[in-house]
């Protein structure tokens, strides 16, 4: 018996089966004439050939084709199969060939898109790499630059030694800051981070928020303050110190991009089971075309500016995996020179 046969194997050997069988159909017909009738003697000859034909060409099949068809169709149904079906043999009286082809076709759409999520995540791995780099590199060289030229000899200048080690010092802030971020951002993403679920009062988080940064916002003569009509508590369901992080990041942006003596807003709205929270500012604003990169790692609307006021820019990237962690949704809206607006729900308490 051929181990590995093609079609044209199988053909012939079918056809010397069948041939044999109706050689010795014929012979035994001849021999029975004049024993039984003519007719009961080819009735007999045919169900007899029909008989074996029929085990003949399931034989042939099952042992050269559907062995074969099953090895594939077991592979493809193993993830999805329990371990009892996974002992069952297949069933000869269904039309395989057409479960095999639509498990096969259900099989290769399953693979390309878990391809496509592969290349996916290849090329975010690879820019979050180059990303990662390239924030590191401007205050690791920096911070390289200033303790240099302070070992060759300009630490015992006085008019040197203390703008550079200032200025080395604000650079390790700076990756201290990339480095908090990138650790906090990586436990949101794989879910190590576990929400403490409370009701607090969101007016009294949003004047903490503002009391801390009271003096960043004076700098630049920017008020802080509530929309007006608003009511004197605001009770929610949520993670509190998560949403103190929010409103920092939110607020302190405003305060950042703002223009001098400008002014930013919070103000928060009943939405039945949810409240909406919204920061708004009339600052310098962000161009349409940018404005579905905000939430992205490193993205800066206006990369100097952004480098120059510091931050790792991961500051909005966590506030949206921090408000989807909450099972709620945060969007913008920005017109430049007029102002930006962050809003996002939380579950009313």
């Amino acid at each position: 018996m051929l181990k590995n046969p093609t079609p044209k194997d199988i053909g012939l050997l079918a056809s010397a089966a069948v041939t044999l069988l109706a050689a010795s159909t014929l012979a035994l017909f001849y021999f029975s004439i004049g024993r039984i009738p003519v007719w009961l003697s080819i009735s007999l000859a045919v169900a007899f050939i029909f008989i074996v034909t029929y085990f003949i060409t399931s034989y042939y099949l099952k042992i050269y084709i559907y062995r074969k068809i099953k090895v594939i169709y077991k592979i493809i149904r193993r993830q999805k199969m329990t371990p009892k079906e996974k002992g069952i043999d297949l069933d000869m009286s269904r039309p395989l060939l057409d479960d095999v082809a639509q498990e096969v076709e259900a099989w290769a759409d399953v693979q390309q898109k878990e391809l496509d999520k592969y290349r996916s995540w290849a090329e975010y791995r690879r820019r979050f790499v180059g990303d990662i780099s390239h924030e590191l590199k401007t205050p690791i060289f920096n911070i390289q630059g200033f303790i240099h030229t302070l070992l060759d000899g300009a630490l015992e200048d006085p008019q040197v030694n203390r703008p550079y080690l200032e200025r080395a010092a604000k650079n390790l802030d700076r990756l201290t800051t990339i480095v908090e971020d990138l650790e906090a951002i990586s436990k949101y993403e794989s879910g190590e981070l576990v929400l403490d679920m409370q009701a607090f009062d969101l007016r009294k988080l949003a004047e903490e928020v503002f009391e801390d940064l009271e003096f960043k916002a004076a700098r630049k003569n920017i008020k802080l303050e509530f929309k007006e009509g608003l009511g004197s508590s605001c009770r929610v369901r949520a993670d509190r110190e998560s949403i103190r992080h929010v409103l920092m990041n939110l607020v302190s942006n405003s305060i950042k991009y703002g223009n001098i003596n400008g002014r930013t807003k919070i103000g928060y709205y009943d939405m039945d089971r949810q409240v909406l929270i919204e920061v708004a500012d009339n600052g310098i604003g962000i161009p349409a075309d940018k404005l579905k990169h905000v939430f992205d790692r490193f993205y800066r609307v206006d990369e100097s500016r952004s480098r120059d006021q510091g931050g790792s820019g991961l500051g909005l990237a966590i506030v949206k995996h921090i408000v989807e962690a909450h099972h709620q949704t945060i969007t913008v809206r920005s017109t430049p020179n007029l102002g930006s607006t962050f809003g996002f729900t939380l579950e009313k308490a």
